[in-house]
């Protein structure tokens, strides 16, 4: 301390001028105090690096993504996997195939024994089939009574309109004999007065003597005649007028009995006929339950529905029971159908549509996957958004379909994707679909400010066009279209 003080006084009395000695000194720390010109490069490089930095912000495009986790899948549903089931209720009796073995459409996987006790008859069709025999012998003997009974009917009917017309003519004769009768009896009344008034005339002139005993007794015998002949004629007219009323009767009963009779056969041609339609029916029905138990038959035959490999068993050893319905085995298709289904974040979908270009990373395949550059990436497969569903899953994810995207397979600046042999179906997939382009130094601003990406609402495919600081620019044609 003491020192210190002294120095500090020592200081304070200096004279105002520096002797030259502390003026080299001072020269000497200033030099210190200079950059040196070995670190001079080193400032230039990073003022440059500042430079190039900056640039790249500017004018290095970075293509913006949304990532998306899924599975391989068959996308059209005939050429999914698919479970073959028992059909019917049945005990195994026999599987002709393995795990893993390739069939063919049409081919019998395994057999089962029907255990319902309505089918446990080993020729129950042969049965079937000979009492659909017997009907059918029935029906034809029900179509031979029922042409019989139209032919009865038909000779009924013309023996009908031959009788009605006889009796009706029976009729009219009856009439003709009542009118002959009406007319003999007024020609009787006639002679009966003309007897009388002869007879008076003969009593008179008896009485003068005119006339003799004998044509008196002539007149008398006349009226008596006339008389007689009178009460014959009424008679008669009562007899015909009897036989007339007799006509009109039977007339009346060949009507009822013709009618009765053809009544009575059209009864028993509609009892055929309903015998017919009922034979029909039941024919028609046994037609039916031969063509359940054929089919009931072959499905105790499981064969394969289509081309595949035989992926797994799930029921085994024989002599098991299963249900109509249990999963017996699972059958891959033979297919180069290939899809990937990927979710989608509820954040993200809104950012994608159809069309939209895809890179895929498949699991067992190694990439290098450039986010920002997928031109730069290795080992990832292109693909394009096919589907996308209009719904969540319930639990805020989105599911897009994905489809290989040939026309870049075509133009050699993708490879096609794996075959089925090597990408099974369920097999891990991780996609960036790819939105659209902006500069670096945009993308870092939307990083840091969690903005979300920016979207295209243009064709699939056309790179938006940028501004100064990573705008789009929008032409006035494409203002005008999103207006209409």
């Amino acid at each position: 301390m003491t020192s210190l003080k002294m120095k500090n006084a020592n200081v304070v009395e200096m004279p105002l001028t520096a002797p030259k000695s502390e003026k080299k000194t001072q020269l000497k720390s200033l030099e210190l105090m200079r950059t040196p010109r070995s670190i001079r490069p080193v400032l230039l490089s990073l003022l440059l690096l500042l430079l190039v930095v900056v640039i790249c912000l500017l004018f290095v495009p970075w293509q913006q993504s949304v990532t998306g986790y899924g599975r391989v899948i068959v996308f059209s549903p005939m050429d999914r996997p698919q479970s073959i089931e028992a059909q019917i209720p049945g005990r195994i009796v026999r599987w002709n195939i393995a795990e893993g073995q390739l069939v063919r459409a049409g081919e019998i996987i395994a057999e089962i024994q029907d255990i319902d006790s309505k089918f446990l008859i080993g020729d129950q069709v042969e049965r079937l089939r000979s009492q659909q025999g017997f009907m059918q012998t029935g029906l034809q003997q029900s179509f031979m009574r029922e042409a019989a009974l139209g032919g009865q009917l038909g000779d009924l009917e013309k023996s009908r309109n031959l009788a009605i017309p006889t009796a009706e003519q029976r009729v009219r004769q009856a009439e003709d004999r009542v009118v002959v009768a009406q007319q003999n009896l007024e020609q009787a009344r006639q002679s009966v007065t003309t007897s009388e008034l002869n007879l008076t005339r003969m009593q008179e002139l008896f009485g003068k003597g005119l006339r003799s005993k004998r044509d008196l007794e002539l007149a008398e015998l006349d009226i008596v005649s006339a008389k007689t002949r009178l009460e014959s004629t009424i008679a008669g007219l009562n007899v015909a007028e009897k036989d007339l009323q007799v006509a009109r009767l039977d007339k009346d009963r060949i009507i009822n009995d013709t009618s009765a009779q053809l009544n009575s056969v059209r009864a028993s041609l509609a009892s055929v006929r309903e015998t017919i339609a009922k034979g029909n029916s039941d024919l028609q029905k046994m037609q039916v339950d031969i063509g359940n138990v054929v089919e009931r038959t072959e499905q105790r035959l499981i064969k394969a529905p289509r081309d595949g490999r035989l992926v797994r068993v799930m029921e085994a050893g024989v002599g098991q029971t299963v249900k109509a319905g249990d999963e017996l085995a699972v059958l891959a298709p033979t297919t180069v159908d290939q899809a990937v289904e990927l979710w989608l974040s509820a954040y993200d979908a809104p950012l994608v549509s159809v069309g939209r270009q895809v890179r895929l990373n498949f699991a067992g395949w190694p990439a290098v996957q450039f986010v920002g550059w997928p031109s730069v990436a290795v080992g990832t497969f292109a693909g394009k958004v096919k589907v996308m569903d209009a719904v969540d899953d319930g639990q805020n994810r989105f599911r897009i379909i994905i489809e290989p995207d040939m026309e870049a397979v075509k133009s050699g600046r993708d490879d096609p994707w794996p075959s089925l042999n090597e990408l099974r179906p369920g097999a891990d997939v991780n996609g960036w679909v790819m939105l659209d382009t902006v500069s670096l130094g945009w993308e870092l601003w939307r990083q840091f400010n969690a903005f979300p990406p920016t979207v295209n609402r243009g064709p699939i495919g056309e790179k938006p066009k940028m501004e100064a600081g990573g705008k789009e620019k929008k032409d006035k044609g494409a203002d005008e279209k999103e207006e209409k």
